[in-house]
């Protein structure tokens, strides 16, 4: 029969107890914290049916005052957005406001949560009655909701690449009244914790125009200068303005991601430590 070390058979009683009582403790206080991220993307009305929180943003740039707007939120989606545009060539004011049975869902804050809520449900199925039998089956759950962590954190901080056709195709154009000149896009997309609105000012580009037609590939932001073709027309990109507005949950929601990710890093370090100190391997 052999015979362990001391040494040896405390650490197994240790990495026992890891396993039953330290990783529950740490899985419940993950759990505490992405149900409260997952509550920031439906902030309650206080009213009682329960509506998530309708919200108003002012968007503002310290750089331009040719585009100013106003945008209602309510958690994943675009209530109401009013939108002023100065144009440039002829200081004419243009307003545009989404029409009433019209609303612009944010895809990537709806992705994010639906990443938070997997998260959660993948720690839910390892309850407190649930035994850990390795080491290997910890870390393949904190792999788990890491991977589902990080794409909630990347789907706000990194936004979709579109190309200028695709701008000029997407629903979002025709949402507002009056519609939108044909010289005119809009795009919204988050960016961090901000709600971002692009206006494109074009060009048309006349059929005997002697300009090298280069049409520009997929981008968050296409700069002046940038080309397309839409319905046999070529378009160049004449001016292009930002304006944004802080969304001050999904700094919350970002904070409680890099919380999470680092608990569930903290844990897979514990249980890698003792898997390299003795025979008793949690692969």
């Amino acid at each position: 029969m052999t015979k362990f070390p001391p040494s040896s058979i405390l650490q197994e009683e240790e990495f026992k107890w890891l396993l039953k009582e330290e990783v529950h403790s740490v899985l419940k206080q993950l759990q505490d914290i992405l149900k409260e991220a997952s509550r920031r993307f439906t902030l309650p009305s206080g009213t009682a049916d329960g509506a998530t929180k309708q919200e108003n943003f002012v968007l503002g740039s310290s750089s331009t005052d040719q585009v100013k707007g106003v945008l209602t939120l309510q958690g994943d989606t675009l209530c109401q957005a009013e939108v002023n545009l100065k144009v440039t060539r002829t200081n004419q004011l243009l307003h545009f406001a989404f029409r009433d049975d019209k609303q612009w869902k944010m895809q990537q804050i709806q992705d994010a949560r639906n990443h938070v809520n997997q998260a959660i449900y993948l720690l839910a199925n390892r309850g407190e009655n649930y035994t850990f039998q390795t080491g290997s089956e910890v870390l393949k759950l904190m792999d788990a909701v890491m991977l589902q962590l990080t794409r909630a954190r990347n789907r706000l901080t990194t936004p979709a690449t579109m190309t200028l056709p695709e701008v000029a195709t997407s629903g979002l154009t025709k949402m507002f009244t009056p519609s939108l000149p044909a010289d005119v896009l809009l795009n919204f997309y988050v960016n961090v914790n901000k709600l971002c609105l692009l206006v494109y000012q074009l060009h048309a580009l006349q059929p005997n125009s002697t300009k090298n037609f280069r049409p520009a590939g997929s981008s968050v932001l296409h700069n002046p200068g940038a080309m397309f073709e839409l319905n046999n027309q070529r378009f160049e990109v004449s001016h292009v303005h930002k304006v944004e507005c802080v969304v001050p949950w999904l700094n919350d929601a970002l904070v409680f991601f890099t919380v999470s990710l680092q608990l569930c890093q903290q844990l897979k370090d514990k249980i890698s430590i003792f898997s390299s100190y003795w025979n008793f391997r949690p692969y």
